[in-house]
């Protein structure tokens, strides 16, 4: 199979040339560049010293993470060998530094930066790297549960983890017992499903990283492309952690789409499901940094800067209420989205479109008002 050259970002890259992107023996998703942008301007913002791209593939996350951020030690990793050469090419070609073996299947390459390419499981080289990073970026293909007790104990104790969950299906509860196994939490389905599957990584996490005494921060978390993303910023101390669990909680959801959630790791009436976050979902200050820092960098997808004002002016409280689905529950014709979030500030209330639907709306009025709004 041939390959091609592209540009994301100010990287120039081969990769495979193939009809599909699952056929292709590195894998590569265009789509994905979106994902890519929203980390660079994160990883530009934090400064962490060392970062790790466990799951490089082509390469390109790591390559951006050297040309486009202050970072001084990259780490790129991939259990393919197939993938290794590529990423070696493509550091060879973006960098222009000279590289050593250090070993059987790992090469660094020293200048301004250092960066280590490496051949090997994810799992084994975070398990012999114990408060190594500052940054680790866990961007598998599925689940990143199987990932998640070594990245807690591979990065330092104040730094951050980024998770991508491409298991949609699971998380959204159209495979209850994957969700039940993989992030022990019951998922709903319908209008609520991809706000709670985000809740319930963000929660599983919380939950793992507890096990450490570590409390944890969301900076950002966002669903997009039928794919979960959620930065993660540790802290440390046992007292912390309980502050994160303390942020735990359950939903409930009845035929005419009035929901409920509470805190509390034991819920009090049947049906329910979770457990999942329940805090916010951004820092509002990280999250205009981000949209601030955008307009500056080069940016390879058309609609990131678009998505991040979006998440900006989100509101961030727990849950949506979709239009549609209201609606089509209630007996109620469907309104422009605009006018009911204009008629509800007009009552006083805070109201605002959400990324996780474009039929929906974020608000901290009561449902009965929702319903009115929209002329029930």
């Amino acid at each position: 199979m041939g390959f091609r050259k592209l540009k994301e970002g100010l990287a120039e890259i081969l990769v495979p040339d193939a009809e599909r992107i699952y056929d292709a023996p590195v894998f590569y998703n265009p789509v994905m560049a979106l994902n890519r942008d929203l980390s660079v301007l994160a990883v530009d913002i934090l400064e962490p010293k060392r970062v790790l791209d466990a799951f490089s593939a082509t390469g390109i996350r790591g390559i951006r993470y050297a040309l486009e951020t202050p970072a001084e030690e990259i780490w790129l990793n991939d259990i393919s060998g197939e993938a290794f050469n590529l990423i070696l090419k493509n550091v060879w070609t973006n960098l222009g530094l000279e590289g050593s073996w250090a070993g059987k299947g790992r090469v660094h390459f020293l200048g301004e930066k250092r960066v280590v390419v490496n051949l090997g499981d994810a799992n084994g080289l975070m398990a012999g790297k114990f408060r190594y990073f500052d940054f680790i970026d866990i961007d598998p293909f599925g689940s990143p549960v199987w990932f998640l007790d070594n990245a807690l104990r591979s990065v330092k104790r104040r730094g951050v983890v980024a998770l991508t969950a491409t298991d949609a299906g699971v998380l959204c509860g159209a495979y209850r017992n994957a969700c039940r196994r993989k992030y022990l939490a019951e998922p709903i389905r319908g209008e609520l499903c991809h706000e709670a599957g985000l809740r319930i990584l963000i929660g599983t996490a919380v939950r793992y990283a507890a096990k450490y005494d570590l409390g944890v921060d969301v900076l950002l978390a966002y669903y997009r492309d039928h794919y979960f993303r959620a930065f993660l910023k540790l802290k440390s101390g046992a007292r912390k952690s309980d502050e994160s669990l303390s942020s735990l909680g359950y939903l409930w959801q009845d035929a005419s789409g009035e929901f409920e959630y509470l805190t509390g790791t034991l819920p009090g009436k049947p049906g329910p499901h979770g457990p999942l976050w329940l805090g916010p979902l951004k820092d509002e200050d990280f999250t205009r940094e981000m949209l601030k820092r955008a307009r500056d960098k080069v940016l390879s997808h058309k609609k990131t800067l678009p998505f991040l004002k979006t998440l900006v002016e989100e509101l961030d409280v727990p849950f949506l209420y979709d239009t549609h689905a209201l609606a089509r529950r209630n007996g109620l014709e469907v309104g422009r989205l605009e006018g009911i979030i204009e008629t509800l500030r007009e009552l006083g209330y805070r109201a605002t479109r959400t990324h996780f639907s474009p039929t929906a709306l974020k608000t901290d009025a009561p449902f009965r008002e929702v319903l009115k709004a929209m002329g029930g």
